[in-house]
């Protein structure tokens, strides 16, 4: 009996640890909060990107949505181990008074400064977008410099690098409907970029879609999927290098009219991080597409009471895929998985 009770801890212990692994889902690799407290009461709305010693995040937070005191946060990883967040940006470069920040979007391109697009202003309806840049990737940041009228950057997720010096962004405007249009712009990170913009690739009367994710397909050309309120994911395609778009249409993924991102993989599919819902924001997965339409949901991330949204996604050099989200509005999550994991 004696050596009964002493065994009993090691294999209840034994037992939670088998159970633990056998309840991971597959792909999972691991995950965390990159700030955990967070420095505000609320955060959402995060973006992702590789830079050469790791990698680097960026939110925005404040006490809630909408509220003045709302500014982007910042955050790094040193050796592997992430700092503590800073706050890098906020909305009273303009000097006349402070105004909520919004979805920050970080972008390293091949050669020149690590990019922090953000907006600012009351609302999605009237906000601008704004622009700082830095030399050392992310610890000392310059000016910000608003983007020229008409520009609003890359209004969520992250702008693909056509070629070197090219980058080209999906954007939106939420005034008079919701409307996608496509941005390019050339140098960048030069204190004269160039910017370029399509007219608006959906009418509002049809589709409600904002926020398009942007995938390069090599033999199909470019696509985009977009939020939208019509509970399903839009696309538009491009066979000219992003300068004209196909008439927008439906897909049959499902969106509650939420945030989505995506990223080609090096195996040639592409990953999607989207609610796989119609009507909530409770549950959070990944899917994998194919040949630009097939598609399949592969790994549940959340499901849950509570709201996991907004995720931005990349695949780093050494081929695991990051993504983070909002989690419940209180946290930044971040996930790692292995895509050649999932099946």
């Amino acid at each position: 009996m004696k050596l009964l009770r002493l065994a009993l801890p090691a294999l209840c212990g034994w037992a939670a640890a088998c159970l633990a692994v056998a309840q991971t889902p597959v792909g999972l690799v691991r995950t965390e909060f990159l700030a955990d407290p967070p420095p505000t009461p609320s955060s959402h709305a995060s973006t992702i990107c590789e830079l050469k010693g790791g990698l680097a995040a960026a939110w925005f937070g404040g006490t809630a949505e909408r509220q003045r005191d709302v500014v982007i946060w910042f955050i790094r990883q040193e050796k592997g181990v992430w700092t503590r967040p800073a706050e890098v940006a906020r909305g009273d470069e303009d000097g006349d008074e402070q105004w909520a920040c919004w979805n920050p979007v970080l972008v390293q391109p091949q050669k020149g400064p690590l990019l922090l697009y953000y907006k600012v202003g009351p609302s999605p309806s009237e906000w601008w977008g704004r622009l700082k840049t830095s030399d050392d990737g992310g610890i000392h940041w310059s000016a910000s410099r608003r983007l020229p009228k008409g520009i609003i950057g890359p209004v969520r997720n992250k702008p693909i690098e056509l070629s070197p010096g090219i980058l080209l962004c999906g954007a939106s405007e939420e005034s008079s409907g919701w409307r996608v249009h496509m941005e390019t712009v050339r140098q960048p990170g030069s204190a004269s970029p160039s910017w370029s913009r399509t007219v608006d690739l959906n009418s509002a009367l049809e589709f409600g879609a904002i926020q398009p994710t942007i995938l390069v397909w090599p033999d199909l050309g470019i696509q985009i999927l977009c939020r939208t309120r019509q509970k399903l994911l839009t696309e538009s395609w491009s066979t000219d290098g992003g300068m004209s778009w196909s008439r927008m249409r439906r897909t049959d993924i499902p969106n509650p009219n939420s945030g989505v991102d995506a990223v080609m993989l090096k195996d040639g599919r592409a990953l999607l991080v989207y609610n796989p819902t119609t009507e909530s924001r409770h549950s959070l997965g990944v899917a994998l597409i194919e040949e630009g339409r097939k598609w399949h949901h592969v790994l549940n991330l959340e499901d849950d009471a509570g709201e996991y949204s907004y995720p931005a996604v990349i695949q780093t050099a050494d081929g695991m895929v990051h993504t983070t989200y909002t989690w419940k509005r209180e946290k930044i999550k971040h996930a790692v998985i292995d895509p050649a994991l999932l099946k």
